[in-house]
């Protein structure tokens, strides 16, 4: 007689659910999903951790707080004018027989400079807890941020 794996329906349906989830993040933001979720859990932890500092400093609001959710709401439409405004470039130099995939870049580095801002607020949220935040995580930030903005750092 066979016995029952109990635990095998459960991890059958988890694998389904999984591969969906992943599927369709593959389908809507393409092959490099993951740096979309990675920003999306960086804007919660950033909130988060802006939301712990306040009430570790007595200094709660509700309205600072929906503000820092509408930054991050903006922060999601920086990146869809930087990729979409890529993309309408693409096709008008197929229209005018031009090669401007290079244009995609700009979303990229949006989403890059965007993803070390996050990093950095969360490291600043732990430090203004009162967290002991290692040196070389600030500086690290700080050498990564000059480097993909240095245009805005000569002006």
């Amino acid at each position: 007689m066979k016995k029952m794996n109990y635990a095998e329906p459960i991890i059958d349906v988890y694998n389904a659910i999984v591969g969906t989830v992943v599927a369709v993040l593959s389908y809507i933001l393409g092959e490099h999903w993951i740096l979309f979720v990675a920003f999306l859990l960086l804007n919660i932890a950033d909130w988060l951790t802006g939301w712990m500092k306040s009430r570790m400093a007595k200094k709660e609001n509700s309205v600072k707080g929906w503000k820092g959710v509408l930054k991050k709401l903006g922060y999601w439409l920086m990146i869809m004018v930087a990729f979409g405004a890529s993309a309408v470039f693409i096709e008008i130099g197929k229209t005018i027989g031009v090669d401007l995939q290079v244009t995609t870049l700009l979303g990229w580095f949006v989403l890059a400079s965007l993803l070390i801002n996050e990093i950095r607020s969360i490291l600043e949220n732990f430090v203004e807890a009162g967290l002991n935040v290692p040196v070389v995580l600030i500086k690290g930030l700080e050498v990564a941020d000059k480097l993909v903005n240095k245009d805005d750092n000569t002006k």
